[in-house]
This record gives structure tokens, sequence and C-alpha cells, in this order.
């Protein structure tokens, strides 16, 4: 196997796995979802961004016939659109929003995939010298840092707004 191929190869397997990896995060949200039969401390647009942005890129792999995009977003839209349903099942007719400086409703397992998913992507784009994948992913790459730099600055355990959360 010659060497570009075989980083092509280790490339893509790095793009699969952070990017399934990314996409179970989400289970943590439908456990709690089922849980507490409530959408308290889940946020909805990740799950829709997301499906969106996997039903674009599985259009894309399905055009240029890469199955490392096929595979990867057919899988990610059926579980975000499964997220979004739950979502939806257990969400009340009336949200209340608090504006807090709380990163509680933040997830950081989700930042974490999402910044290894789209650099690994990045990455990926880059060797293939295709912009089309590697330029979409510059914005999880930029806000995975601002969301790592809310969680720096209003760390959890310092949260004092937590507890108007839980009621």
């Amino acid at each position: 196997m010659e060497t570009g191929s075989m980083a092509d190869s280790l490339l893509s397997g790095a793009c699969v796995v952070f990017t399934l990896g990314m996409f179970s995060t989400g289970l943590s949200d439908l456990r709690h979802m089922q849980r507490t039969r409530s959408v308290d401390s889940v946020q909805f647009l990740p799950f829709l961004t997301t499906d969106v942005n996997n039903l674009g890129w599985l259009s894309y792999g399905v055009l240029k016939g890469d199955g490392t995009l096929i595979i990867v977003n057919a899988v990610g839209a059926v579980l975000q659109t499964l997220y979004i349903l739950a979502y939806l099942h257990y969400c009340p007719q009336k949200a209340k929003v608090i504006q807090t400086k709380s990163t509680h409703r933040l997830s950081f397992s989700l930042t974490i995939a999402t910044l290894l998913t789209s650099a690994s992507w990045s990455l990926y784009g880059f060797r293939l010298r295709d912009l089309y994948i590697m330029v979409p992913n510059l914005p999880g790459i930029l806000t995975s840092f601002i969301r790592l730099w809310l969680f720096w600055k209003y760390p959890p355990e310092q949260d004092k707004n937590y507890r108007l959360l839980q009621t």
C-alpha cells in the first residue's frame, strides 16, 4: 500500500470514528430526556443544524461517490432525526429561557467531539485538496474553541446560576 493511500485511509478512519463519536454524544441527551421526561438543559439547535448538515453532506457524498461521506452522514442523519423526534416528544408547550452565564446548558463532551470531528474533516479535505470538505468544517473548529473558552470562563463548579436551571 502506498504511503499517500495509507494516510488517506487513516485520516478517513479518524473522520468516521470522531464523527460517529460526536453523534453518539446525543445519546446522553436522549437518555436524560427519557429519564426526566423533559428537555430541561438539552439544546434543540445543535440537533437541527447537525441534521441539516448531515443531509447536505450526504447529498455531496452521493454526488462525489465518497463512501466515507455517505456512511457517516447517513448514520448521522438517522441519529439526529431520532434526537429531534425525542426532543419534540418531551418538549413542554411553554419553554422558559433563562438568560444566565451558565455552562450547564452546554455539553462539554459535544464540544470536544465537535472539535475533533471538525478538525479531522478539515484535515481530510486538506489532504484530498477538496475545499468543499475542508472549509465548511472550519466554523466547527472556531465554535468549539469559543465553547471551550466559555467553559474556562464559567466553570460548572463555580456556576452560581445552576440552581436556577434546576427549579
